[in-house]
């Protein structure tokens, strides 16, 4: 047995009496920050970007909780180096928020759009096809059922509904095969279609603990990122697009109606989510999408995505990203609140790996994610557990990762119907 010197235990005590005196605090605001809901960050360990045909990509995400339903994440991409990036998440009436920033669907649903349009466009480049128009819609849904008491509340996912609609001068063969080598190619279709077992890690009051009915992360518990939001601050604003994300229209609060305000918040549920995105190429490398939250009632919201680099605006894979954390923070949050848990702060960091094909093709491919949980809460270690299985259980994009999900596609050409061929 290793003996603990009566400093070491000191300092240990002191660090964590410091993390709970900074708990009693008031929790961040979003309307406090003085800054975009998302922008390019001054980040010591980010180098430049690489050539973005790299085959494998990996996004960290780190999400800490604020106050209410708001979160804040930064999402850095280590391999190929590429830009960093802070984005903001609330969520609307459905769960009380303040629907100042993007619900995390929202997130996950741009990404997966973009992922797409962006794996089109690059093959029509290289290809020597020149696009005169790119338009794309797409209906991402999402189901809940079950009671959060009985612990038998599960999120789960339904396949993608994407049409694509392509102005080129090219023949409607050789655009059939576009829209299909396009889906086999985007990593985040391959998300939705392949099978996963996704690992977890919790920390409570800063210590790790054991999780017993999970699989278990194959790293040890990473550093808390509490202290990285501290050092964050936005890059020269001409570095980057201004309102990559903003607001098209606030949804009016409506009570006692399905999706209304508070609905989300109930301890039983039997609905079903709608997310649509409807999408288009502005330039070689700029997509933008207007999303719509339809089910619950929701807010709408414009993104951009720099599909090169991703010098100017996020890249469609850190959307992709943020929204999987964004998305596991909100069941975190939900299930606490529903349970009545003595929560004071709740911090994670994701990894997620892709794989796109190279210049010869193939397929594209994505791996398990991996999440590390940060509670601090005067709650049992058991509690804690439970708290974070049911993150999992109730998280939809989780769900969606649980089982396969093949996207439907559509597709014109010049404004007439497309053969997809099996790619």
């Amino acid at each position: 047995m290793i003996a603990v010197t009566g400093a070491v235990k000191h300092q240990g005590m002191a660090r964590y009496n410091a993390r709970r005196e900074e708990a009693r605090t008031p929790m961040p605001r979003l309307q406090d920050f003085e800054t975009p809901l998302v922008f390019k960050v001054k980040d010591k360990s980010s180098k430049e970007p690489a050539d973005a045909t790299n085959d494998r990509l990996t996004f960290r995400v780190e999400v800490r909780s604020l106050e209410g339903m708001q979160k804040e994440a930064i999402v850095r991409q280590p391999e190929p180096p590429g830009p960093t990036w802070r984005m903001a998440s609330d969520e609307g009436p459905y769960l009380n928020g303040t629907d100042l920033a993007p619900f995390p669907l929202a997130f996950f649903a741009a990404g997966l759009h973009f992922c797409y349009l962006s794996q089109l466009a690059r093959l029509c480049r290289s290809r020597g096809i020149a696009l005169h128009g790119l338009m794309s819609g797409q209906d991402t849904r999402y189901t809940m059922t079950g009671s959060a008491l009985r612990g038998d509340m599960t999120g789960a996912g339904v396949p993608v509904d994407r049409n694509v609609e392509i102005d080129a001068d090219i023949s409607p063969e050789a655009a059939g095969d576009l829209v299909a080598r396009a889906l086999a190619e985007s990593p985040g279709d391959a998300l939705m279609r392949d099978l996963f077992i996704n690992t977890f890690a919790l920390q409570l009051n800063g210590h790790a603990i054991d999780l017993t009915d999970q699989p278990a992360s194959p790293h040890a518990i990473f550093p808390d990122p509490l202290a990285d939001f501290d050092d964050i601050r936005p890059t020269a604003a001409d570095q980057y697009h201004t309102g990559i994300i903003s607001k098209t229209e606030t949804v009016e609060v409506q009570h006692g109606v399905t999706g209304g305000a508070g609905s989300s918040l109930k301890a039983e549920q039997k609905r079903t989510l709608h997310v649509r995105s409807d999408a288009r190429l502005i330039d070689d490398h700029l997509l933008q999408t207007d999303i719509r939250l339809f089910q619950p009632l929701g807010s709408s919201f414009r993104f951009l995505s720099d599909t090169g680099a991703g010098h100017t605006a996020p890249p469609p894979l850190a959307y992709l990203s943020a929204g999987l954390g964004f998305c596991y923070m909100t069941q975190l949050g939900r299930y606490a609140h529903i349970t009545k848990q003595r929560v004071k702060s709740t911090r994670i960091v994701q990894v997620n790996g892709y794989t796109q094909p190279g210049a010869g093709g193939g397929s594209a491919g994505a791996a398990a994610v991996d999440t590390h949980v940060y509670i601090d809460a005067d709650e049992s270690d058991d509690q804690t557990r439970k708290s974070v299985k049911m993150g999992e259980q109730t998280c939809f994009l989780h769900g969606s990762m649980r089982e396969a999900y093949p996207t439907v596609m559509q597709a014109a050409l010049n404004g007439n119907p497309l053969r997809i061929p099996d790619a």
